[in-house]
């Protein structure tokens, strides 16, 4: 038995001995030229290693090499995939023994790395594929089936990355991207301690520190929540997360997140997509809260919203697990101001007047028309989503919308968007928008239900439109299909109602009118001043193909009964509409009789509808005097001095009656005939 164990430790020490020689009795260069050959037989590409090379195995084993280069795949942009300046590997053989690995020294020095795709979409970092088999020719285990008893033991000591290069390319699309000025450390003791990792690097010239901390890396790879924390700044934007996490079969998280962006308008431009919005909006983002992980799940409550001035708070949870990702959430804001995301308000000058001329094939649609761009609602077919909003006010323009809450869900590729509350101009509004994706040409729907509203300031926000005032109500039940705006618009079809009650009509006086048709159509002194009062204005109309066409537009008014009939062609945005205002002998408004016996004034309303033009048919009006001239002075008895009978209601001033050839004449002198 001596005699065994003295055997034994000679081959030991013969063992040591040929370890410590081996280096010295061998060439370096054999060394060299089988790791050489074993890369190019593993992989298909040449490497090379033009400087220093050095190998040795005890006490520790340590390879450093210099000017080290792996050949590009065949017809790619730069000739070599990797670049090496220098590396430098120190690995304890002892802790081996025991089935730990303890990394001494891990460092590389200005690595260079480019990564291609080529026109065919093959990355460059492809190799081929090899067939990985097990023991006896078997098949390969799982990944981290064998091999989790040696990660127990690793350390790490001098881990580092000095000044490295990534450059990607893609020949399909022309993307190219660089980042310079990588520079990484690594501290891990052991993995039952705190990991530390630090480092930097160049993009776009933008410098961006990188951290990340992990207090038992042995937890967090068998599944134990583990603390962690972890941060990206940069100029223009920086994101950090803390809080706890764990690895195993899924990943797990949860803690607290925040995203800093100084502005949106920078960090768009500094990630490559200039972002060329309108307006002086998108200046800066501030998102925190906190943020649950679990496998495919992902939740983010208790989360607060800062863009620009808008705040607002809310949570979001997305689903992946399901055959068709979820989205929830709701979102609750503040006053939301739009007016800095829009573009700055046409001048008088630079409106359109007269009728649109037909767009000419493959131009854009000038801005005052409908646009021909396609529509393409097949993204709705991706996910299914339930979202609340409710906010405080929002502004656009110088229109002012109320507290209003709207709910949109998706499913199935249709998305219903509705809108459950809307305070307006001191009325209240509901509206419900479907638009459908499911189809190979758009399809949308829309009701609407306005009650109450004050008509004039909101025209007179939204329009600069001071003609009407009023309580209005009012519905509408429209559908169309079509792959552009302009398709959608020209497709329109439905039905509506408009109601105004106890209003006026500003800038023209009717009654006025019949007594001077030309002050009260060209004193443009009087304009702002000038004013039918009315009961009642309303009426229903139905939309085909884009023409919204009305036949019974009323407006009941004391002394006065106005009807009107017209079209509204969406499509060509012209308005065709003819108003028939009637004086009549009575001073009842509402609730009486439309067709009471009076003197007609037509009024042609037409043309563009961003530049109307208001006319009165004199022709018109004569024609219907020609008919019945007694009827049309009976009518006026009490409204018209000069007129037989009429002026006063006082007898005994009252003027005495005329002839009925001299009452007409008279008559064809207050129409300027």
């Amino acid at each position: 038995m001596k005699k065994l164990f003295i055997g034994v430790g000679a081959f030991v020490v013969l063992v040591i001995v040929v370890a410590l020689a081996a280096p010295f009795l061998i060439p370096a260069d054999t060394f060299k030229s089988q790791l050489l050959a074993q890369v190019r037989e593993a992989t298909g590409r040449e490497a090379r290693i033009d400087g220093d090379f050095r190998l040795s195995i005890l006490p520790r084993v340590e390879f450093v090499a210099r000017k080290v280069s792996f050949a590009n795949a065949p017809g790619g942009a730069a000739k070599n995939m990797l670049l090496l300046d220098g590396l430098n590997v120190q690995v304890a053989v002892f802790p081996l023994i025991g089935g730990n690995l303890e990394i001494d020294s891990f460092v590389l020095e200005k690595p260079v790395i480019n990564l291609e795709i080529d026109k065919a979409g093959k990355p460059n970092w492809q190799f081929g594929e090899v067939q990985k088999k097990g023991p006896a020719g078997g098949p390969a285990g799982k990944p981290g089936s064998a091999g989790g008893a040696g990660l127990s033991g690793l350390k790490l000591g001098d881990v580092r990355l000095v000044d490295g290069q990534v450059s990607y390319a893609d020949a399909r699309t022309g993307v190219s991207h660089r980042i310079d000025g990588i520079n990484l450390k690594l501290s891990l003791p052991s993995l039952d301690s705190p990991m530390k990792a630090d480092g930097s690097l160049i993009w776009n010239k933008e410098k961006i520190a990188l951290s990340l901390g992990l207090s038992n890396p042995s937890g967090f790879l068998n599944g134990r929540a583990t603390s962690i924390e972890t941060k990206i700044a940069a100029s223009p934007v920086t994101l950090s997360f803390m809080g706890s996490a764990s690895g195993g079969e899924k990943i797990k998280a949860s803690g607290a997140l925040a995203l800093d962006v100084p502005s949106i308008r920078k960090l768009s431009g500094w990630v490559g997509t200039k972002l060329d919005a309108p307006g002086s909006g998108y200046g800066p983002l501030k998102v925190a809260g906190q943020v649950d992980v679990d496998g495919a799940k992902y939740a983010f409550s208790k989360a607060t919203l800062l863009v620009d001035q808008i705040k607002g708070s809310g949570e979001f949870a997305f689903d992946g697990t399901r055959r068709k990702p979820l989205v929830t959430g709701a979102l609750r804001l503040g006053m939301v101001d739009l007016n800095p995301y829009l573009p700055p308000e046409k001048t008088g000058a630079a409106q359109s007047t007269g009728t649109p001329a037909k767009p000419i094939a493959g131009a854009k649609a000038p801005p005052s028309d409908w646009s021909d761009d396609p529509i393409d609602l097949s993204g709705l077919n991706l996910i299914d989503a339930g979202l609340d909003l409710a906010v405080d006010g929002i502004l656009v323009r110088k229109i002012k919308v109320g507290s209003s809450t709207l709910k949109v869900s998706v499913k199935d590729g249709v998305l219903v968007t509705d809108l459950t509350k809307m305070a307006l101009y001191n009325g209240t509004g509901r509206a419900k928008l479907t638009a459908s994706g499911a189809e190979k040409i758009p399809r949308i729907a829309m009701t609407f239900d306005l009650a109450n509203f004050q008509a004039h300031p909101f025209l007179k926000d939204a329009a600069d439109f001071d003609r009407l005032e009023g309580a209005a109500n009012a519905d509408l039940n429209v559908t169309a299909q079509g792959r552009t705006q302009r398709e959608l618009v020209s497709a329109l079809g439905g039905s509506g109602k408009v109601t105004f009650l106890n209003g006026a009509i500003r800038g023209i006086n009717l009654a006025a009118m019949l007594r001077n048709v030309g002050s009260a159509f060209l004193d443009s002194s009087a304009k702002e001043t000038q004013k039918t009062d009315f009961a009642e204005l309303g009426g229903t109309y139905v939309i085909a193909r884009g023409v919204l066409t009305n036949q019974d537009m009323l407006l009941r008014s004391p002394l006065l009964r106005v009807s009107g009939k017209g079209t509204v062609d969406l499509p060509r945005r012209r308005v065709d509409y003819r108003i028939e205002p009637k004086v009549v002998a009575s001073t009842k408004g509402q609730g009486s009789t439309a067709d009471a016996a009076g003197i007609k004034v037509p009024v042609i309303v037409s043309g563009p509808w961003d530049n109307l033009s208001y006319k009165p048919d004199l022709a018109g009006a004569l024609g219907g005097l020609a008919k019945d001239p007694k009827k049309a002075l009976d009518s006026l008895k009490g409204l018209i001095p000069g007129v037989p009978g009429t002026g006063t209601s006082d007898p005994e001033k009252s003027t005495p009656a005329l002839p009925i050839p001299d009452a007409a004449d008279k008559l064809k002198k207050l129409f300027g005939r």
